[in-house]
């Protein structure tokens, strides 16, 4: 459910700044390579531990996309990893690189794109363009962290920023049944979770979309693409 109006507290600020470890990563033979063991481990985990249930893969598109989703829990990096029928880029926070040794390494082996958030990070940005520019495909959870209230959160201006820039389509995926609460609770009692990943309709963003006035309209619809694939009461600050 959402937490009652102004409880919930700002989105994090990172506390380490450490540009240079930002970057598109190559995808050389050896990267290529671990990220199918990473996908397969993915279709593992989610097939053992959870019931899952995907939808609307239909709507993933040919070539390059931008890939929007909400964000609730530990199982929703591999529950989209064992959906999406390639291994895409993604943006994730810097502390986990520090703050989780082994997690860390691994996901810098599979080279993710280092953010510093709440913060204007320009270069993760502009990473994220230039892998859409190169034909690689991006996701992002404007979110911002996992959900607080387990509903949708106000989403940050990164990815309306990387769309506009880039011209890729966007394409909403809503998950539901990943929050740590619930994975964590079920699995206790030996029981596998529900999950799902529903994948909306590709839609595109103004090329001048890149503007402060122009990115919070972007970020508004790409948050509303979202709501929508949700049930109404997850849906949150978007819920109409």
């Amino acid at each position: 459910m959402q937490a009652p109006a102004g409880t919930t507290p700002p989105k994090p600020v990172s506390q380490i700044w450490r540009p240079e470890l930002t970057r598109l990563p190559r995808l050389h033979a050896v990267r290529r390579l671990f990220r199918a063991g990473v996908r397969v481990l993915a279709r593992l985990l989610i097939a053992a531990l959870t019931r899952a249930q995907v939808e609307g893969l239909e709507n993933v598109p040919r070539g390059p996309a931008l890939y929007v989703t909400n964000h609730l829990g530990d199982a929703d990096a591999p529950l989209v990893l064992r959906a999406l029928p390639f291994a895409p880029e993604g943006l994730g926070k810097i502390e986990l690189l520090f703050e989780f040794p082994v997690l860390g390494r691994v996901m810098d082996w599979y080279g993710m794109i280092w953010l510093h958030r709440g913060r204007v990070d320009r270069r993760a940005l502009d990473c994220g363009v230039q892998a859409l520019g190169e034909g690689r495909s991006l996701v992002v959870a404007p979110e911002g962290r996992y959900t607080l209230s387990g509903s949708l959160e106000r989403g940050t201006g990164g990815a309306a920023y990387i769309a506009a820039r880039a011209g890729a389509p966007i394409v909403p995926i809503a998950l539901t049944g990943t929050r740590n609460s619930d994975v964590y609770a079920s699995l206790r009692r030996l029981r596998r979770p529900r999950v799902t990943l529903t994948v909306g309709e590709a839609f595109g963003m103004s090329a001048h979309a890149d503007d402060l006035q122009g990115l919070r309209a972007g970020t508004q619809r790409i948050m509303e693409s979202i709501a929508r694939l949700l049930p109404a009461d997850h849906r949150g600050v978007y819920r109409q």
